[in-house]
């Protein structure tokens, strides 16, 4: 498939808490996922931040940089649920650890299909130490969908094999089945912000469809009305939008603390929130039984 069939596709960080997935994503993007005051001082990642990959073919890599640590499982999966790649993240210097089995577990059970693995913090370790790193990891990831990924080392501190992964991550990304354009517009939330002079954002993956500036828009379950003021897509202001995408939408006339994370935009007068749902369970093979 070439770039000119797909031209945007969503790559989340996966792996356990200081394993280096944020500066990662900043030595792959130049963009700090890391947005939060609280963030900042402590070093690690708490809530999701974004960052996108431009390739001079006109693809474009959205990355959703998740937290590591456990008691932040659900903002995790709160970024997890239009992603098309995984990047499994595991720090040289550590190996494998509990939220790296939990992360994995959890991108098995999304049916996520592609990914690749980075070690990180290549630089801190030898190269014996290295291989035997590398032997763990294919054992961690053997019966997995990371069975046959790459395995790359790379240091975000000297940057040595930065390049190889983001030609990786073009790779495999130019072989990811696009979202369906046609159908009908849903975005879940995953943000909601106040911009002074703009109003209430809201951000999340478009899973389908299309939407366009001035869209009329519908807040499910909650059944709000609004309009679409302005839109953007990786930071740049577009007037058209579709599924595939991060996007972010300035909503006309709404008050910020009337939505939340894990609403969504729809396409007014098309679905009826509902109470009720049917569902299969999959437990974990390593699961205590019911």
């Amino acid at each position: 498939m070439n770039s000119t069939n797909i031209k945007s596709v969503i790559l989340g960080t996966a792996g356990h808490i200081d394993h280096g997935k944020s500066s990662l994503v900043k030595a792959l993007t130049g963009v700090d996922p890391d947005r939060l005051k609280e963030e900042k001082e402590r070093g690690i990642t708490i809530d999701l931040g974004f960052a996108s990959l431009s390739y001079p073919d006109g693809l474009t890599v959205g990355i959703v940089d998740v937290p590591g640590h456990e008691r932040l499982i659900k903002n995790m999966l709160a970024g997890a649920g239009g992603i098309d790649i995984v990047l499994m993240v595991i720090a040289a210097d550590e190996g494998v650890m509990p939220q790296s089995n939990e992360h994995l577990a959890i991108c098995e059970l999304l049916k996520i299909k592609a990914g690749i693995v980075a070690i990180t913090k290549a630089d801190l370790v030898d190269e014996d130490w290295l291989n035997l790193v590398m032997d763990d990891v294919k054992r961690f990831v053997k019966g997995t969908f990371l069975e046959q990924a790459d395995i790359i080392p790379v240091s975000a501190k000297t940057g040595a094999h930065i390049d190889s992964l983001k030609e990786k991550i073009r790779t495999v990304a130019l072989d990811v089945r696009p979202k369906l354009t046609g159908g009908i517009f849903r975005l879940p939330i995953d943000r909601v912000f106040t911009l002074k002079g703009f109003g209430t954002v809201v951000t999340g993956t478009a899973l389908s469809g299309t939407i366009t500036l001035d869209s009329p828009v519908e807040i499910l379950p909650s059944k709000i009305e609004s309009k679409v003021r302005g839109l953007q897509s990786h930071g740049k202001s577009v007037e058209r939008a579709h599924a595939g995408q991060r996007l972010g939408i300035n909503l006309q006339g709404i008050d910020r603390d009337l939505l939340k994370r894990g609403d969504v935009v729809v396409a007014p007068e098309r679905f009826t929130p509902t109470r009720v749902l049917d569902a299969e369970l999959e437990l974990l093979k390593d699961a205590p039984p019911p």
